[in-house]
């Protein structure tokens, strides 16, 4: 593994140390700008100053949902200068999860652009405003507020005050907000540095959204190393990979569907490279096929390393270039330094490598708990260990393979879906009697939510795209809204009322039934 970084106190120091050291190279690139480190400095610092303007300071709650451009970098850096708590949102998140979240963390402003992919999220901001107390900022591209930077206060220096607000799905209806620290937020790279090896000769792409905690850890490792982010607004996958190819991409990730999209490339392209400056893959999010991580490397050459993490506890493991093809093809790498993991079976004891059990976790990226503070009690056990929910076994050379979920999640392209949110939504649908919302294998998105319905009496019917509308008219995000419709006499239960899950995943795992609505 590569050195461990040395972060200072806060996220602006770490800003202001690289763009003193490096201040003419470039970190930050989209298809329209590119931004050197000065740049990012000095444009953070015009923002703050603009914000400052509206009121924000050290201590604000501040939500904003912005798409993946040269915006949100700057927005992110201007608000760390101030001190403020950021929440950032994913853009995939409608009316009924953004209206939760900025209603549960009491943010004072959101922050979005007009319209975007056909999406009016000013007229979502409205809507949601005239429920909850909050002011709106609508932000057309390239221009967000700037103000005099010279009247700026001294910036922040406390690095363990509550900085960060992201939201995970988890397992409950209602999304989750995990607070974190600069500190944490910052070590969430570590794992991204030390395995994957990313250095300032790095060119990588962001193809995922910058506001998902994924985003955070890779600004740091930009700051840290010096490499070049690459952000793509929309990954479109015939386009997006020869344009990663043109610019220079050395480590792409970060998911299966991305995968799957620079294999058709390469394919596409013929027998020479298409990435010609191609130095490997990287995964997280979601566990990653072994067949497809051969597939990748006989193609291109070199294979993926894959990492594992949550929401509460960005990248705990990584794999490392020197891993061997069965460990990178089927785990997800060692823990990161620093990090100490438990493997606990149900009765509460660690057992032994090569046992299965739950994954626990401690170590400097670890959440600080929820906004919701009820939730932390089952969150942490009586080690200061954070209980991820994820079931796993420690191999002879440490390496962690994942082999199933405590927590009711459906992973559709590297996204938590929260069951119980579908099902407990679904049941108001008046022709529903009974629902379980399930994950079923998808080969292109991991896997895709496949509702299991019980009719009300005196329905004859129910289609699949009455559900899609139903959830679109209640504001449900559009990747939770269930791809698949099975409907059933009634659904199996145990003696003590749950519904049988594991069964109707197994049952429902292969090709749709004719009787189903897909």
């Amino acid at each position: 593994m590569s050195d461990i970084p040395v972060y200072p106190s806060t996220l602006w120091a770490l800003l202001a140390r690289r763009a003193g050291e490096t201040p003419e190279r470039v970190l930050i690139e989209d298809e329209h700008a590119t931004l050197t480190a000065a740049e990012w400095l000095a444009a953070a610092e015009r923002v703050a100053a603009g914000l400052r303007d509206r009121g924000i300071g050290t201590g604000t709650a501040v939500a904003w949902q912005m798409p993946t451009t040269m915006d949100a970098p700057i927005l992110m850096m201007a608000l760390a200068r101030l001190g403020a708590v950021q929440i950032p949102i994913i853009p995939i998140l409608r009316g009924r999860e953004v209206g939760f979240i900025v209603s549960q963390t009491g943010a004072s402003l959101l922050i979005t652009p007009d319209v975007w992919r056909n999406f009016d999220y000013a007229a979502m901001a409205a809507d949601i405003a005239s429920e909850v107390a909050v002011d709106v900022l609508v932000v057309q591209r390239g221009a967000l507020p700037e103000g005099d930077a010279t009247t700026l206060p001294p910036p922040p220096a406390d690095g363990g005050a509550i900085r960060h607000v992201y939201y995970t799905s988890g397992s409950t209806g209602a999304p989750k907000g995990a607070l974190h620290t600069d500190g944490s937020a910052m070590h969430s790279a570590t794992g991204s540095i030390t395995g994957f090896g990313f250095d300032g000769q790095d060119c990588v792409p962001i193809p995922f959204p910058i506001t998902h905690i994924g985003g955070m850890a890779m600004m740091v490792v930009s700051l840290t190393t010096g490499c070049r982010l690459l952000l793509i607004e929309t990954f479109d996958p015939v386009r997006s990979p020869v344009a990663i190819a043109e610019r220079g991409g050395t480590r792409l990730g970060s998911a299966v569907p991305f995968f799957h999209a620079y294999l058709a490339a390469q394919r596409t392209y013929g027998p020479a490279p298409l990435f010609t400056g191609l130095r490997g893959f990287c995964s997280g999010g979601a566990p990653t096929p072994p067949e497809l991580y051969y597939e990748m490397k006989d193609l291109f050459g070199v294979g993926i390393l894959s990492s594992w993490g949550l929401t509460e506890f960005p990248v705990a493991t990584s794999c490392t270039a020197d891993d061997g093809d069965d460990d990178l093809a089927t785990t997800e790498g060692r823990v990161v330094p620093g990090v100490d993991l438990r493997v606990v079976g149900a009765d509460g004891r660690d057992v032994p490598h090569g046992q299965e059990g739950e994954l626990r976790l401690r170590g400097p990226q670890m959440f600080r708990g929820y906004v919701d503070g009820y939730l932390d009690a089952d969150a942490f056990d009586d080690r200061g260990f954070f209980r991820t929910g994820d079931l796993g076994v420690v191999g002879p050379r440490g390496h962690v393979r994942i082999t199933g979920r405590l927590k009711d999640v459906i992973i559709r392209n590297a996204e938590n879906i929260s069951a119980k949110e579908v099902e407990d939504l679904l049941y108001t649908h008046p022709d529903i009697a009974d629902v379980a919302v399930i994950g079923v294998p998808d080969p292109r998105t991991g896997e895709r939510a496949c509702a299991v319905v019980a009719l009300a009496d005196g329905v004859g019917s129910l289609g699949l795209v009455d559900i899609i509308e139903f959830c679109r008219s209640r504001h449900l995000a559009p990747h939770k809204i269930p791809e698949r419709l099975e409907i059933v006499e009634h659904l199996p239960r145990n003696a003590l009322g749950k519904v049988l899950k594991q069964h109707l995943r197994t049952v429902y795992a292969g090709t749709p039934s004719p009787s189903g609505g897909s």
